[in-house]
């Protein structure tokens, strides 16, 4: 009986001991966010658009600084000179064809960023989601191999977020996100976003190739392939200005 008991007490130890080390929601969100962290990013990449039997490919470079700044060029030939500027919470569209920049707004934001599956606000949406959201941890699971965290996000009250709920499965070694699942307040399923391939860049771990789907068009996806990225490196000092908006290709 005796022997019983302490093997009882040992149990309960250990399981009070594995709950302490569990980390909250918070803590693995923090863990992401600060693998993804960066002062300033460069990344060239292609965006290959299926919609129906239908595919188109488009390459663009990126730029960052930190949650603030944001520039994106296309460079593919029949898109060369299109732009998007993000500064704090204002975001500019310029197109060569209508040579004059649109600041986007509203139900302009949530449109497919030239065609795509990406919205214009989720290609430059740098915003921690822990100051967004709050979360818990619902399960785990198992992705292509690696454990996962599962956890889901409901969107704090007065906040402005582009999906009211996620549901993110976060791999336990790495912190990098390899599924989200974006929904409407209604419930409804609006985006989900799949990772097909994860590199090492020195410490942190960064999704390298990411499919994205919108439950809202038929037949329809679309994968960011980064080819080139640098983080951390100086940027040159008229990236994130007006006048780089509009410049000529």
């Amino acid at each position: 009986m005796k022997i019983r008991t302490f093997t009882l007490c040992l149990a309960l130890l250990a399981a009070v001991a594995a709950a302490a080390m569990a980390l909250s929601a918070v803590e693995i969100l923090r863990e992401v966010e600060r693998n993804e962290a960066f002062t300033t990013l460069y990344y060239e990449a292609r965006m290959e658009i299926q919609v129906g039997g239908r595919r188109v490919t488009k390459t663009m470079r990126g730029f960052a600084q930190g949650n603030e700044k944001g520039l994106l060029e296309f460079t593919s030939r029949r898109d060369l000179g299109t732009r998007i500027l993000k500064i704090g919470d204002d975001l500019w569209l310029y197109s060569p064809t209508a040579e004059e920049e649109v600041r986007l707004s509203g139900d302009m934001l949530r449109q497919g960023m030239m065609g795509s599956d990406i919205s214009y606000q989720d290609a430059l949406e740098y915003e921690h989601l822990t100051e967004l959201y709050t979360a818990e941890v619902i399960g785990e699971e198992t992705l292509a191999g690696r454990p996962c965290h599962l956890l889901e996000l409901v969107a704090r009250p007065g906040k402005e977020v582009s999906y009211y709920r996620r549901k993110i499965w976060v791999d336990k070694e790495r912190y990098v996100a390899l599924r989200e699942e974006l929904y409407a307040p209604s419930g409804k399923l609006l985006k989900v976003m799949s990772v097909e391939k994860v590199e090492r860049f020195g410490s942190r771990y960064y999704a390298t190739a990411v499919v994205f789907e919108d439950k809202l068009r038929k037949n329809s996806s679309t994968r960011m392939v980064i080819e080139k990225i640098v983080f951390d490196q100086p940027l040159p000092a008229d990236v994130f200005t007006r006048q780089r908006l509009t410049a000529k290709p």
